[in-house]
């Protein structure tokens, strides 16, 4: 059974890219950062979450030589010009932090209407294998930010984040499987795994 690195610490994450690749790729086995020899990561300094995804991707197929899936994913908010963007992992700055991140998003919307909260997750998965293929997908989910966090699922923006195809609740209140089934990493995710297992044959 060969290994797919997916070129990730997050645990969650992990666990999520883990769980819908598993679903669709039952003859690989997939591991994590933290299963492999530790290698200098690169800094994402590209300006496209495409950008950023390849190059976590390229440098995990440079350390391990195993074909590697990464991604690059955040929040685009419409009354912020598409910001956070490729900077939503550090937004409110360093040490990175999910609460400030979100408090800093309320903040900044805090006199915007509910009508002009729109927003939407991207997520770009690039998958590399060792012979230099190189592949790369893109999965999107459209929603809005509310006025407050909500929910104790998922991560990142999720508690603040409602899906236009779930209204009503977070993304953090969806259970595991509806979250899947919408999001866009979840889309991205799907459309990466047929071309995994055809490339890995």
């Amino acid at each position: 059974m060969p290994d797919v690195l997916v070129a990730s610490r997050n645990p969650k994450k992990l666990e999520e890219m883990r769980r819908i690749l598993v679903d669709h790729l039952d003859a690989v086995r997939v591991v994590g950062l933290d299963d492999v020899a530790p290698f200098d990561e690169p800094v994402e300094d590209q300006p496209t979450f495409e950008g950023n995804a390849l190059l976590k991707a390229r440098a995990g197929v440079a350390a391990t030589g195993l074909p590697t899936i990464a991604d690059d994913s955040g929040l685009c908010v419409d009354a912020l010009n598409g910001m956070p963007g490729v900077l939503s992992a550090r937004w409110s700055g360093r040490p990175k932090s999910d609460e400030r991140n979100n408090q800093l998003l309320l903040d900044q919307l805090l006199d915007v209407p509910d009508d002009r909260r729109t927003a939407h997750f991207v997520c770009a998965v690039a998958l590399v294998l060792p012979d230099g293929t190189e592949r790369v997908v893109e999965g999107r989910m459209d929603g809005r930010v509310v006025r407050e966090v909500r929910g104790s699922g998922g991560f990142g923006y999720d508690v603040v984040f409602e899906a236009d195809d779930r209204p009503g609740v977070t993304t953090a209140e969806l259970s595991v499987a509806d979250k899947d089934a919408i999001s866009h990493r979840g889309k991205a995710l799907r459309q990466v795994a047929p071309i995994v297992a055809d490339l890995l044959g």
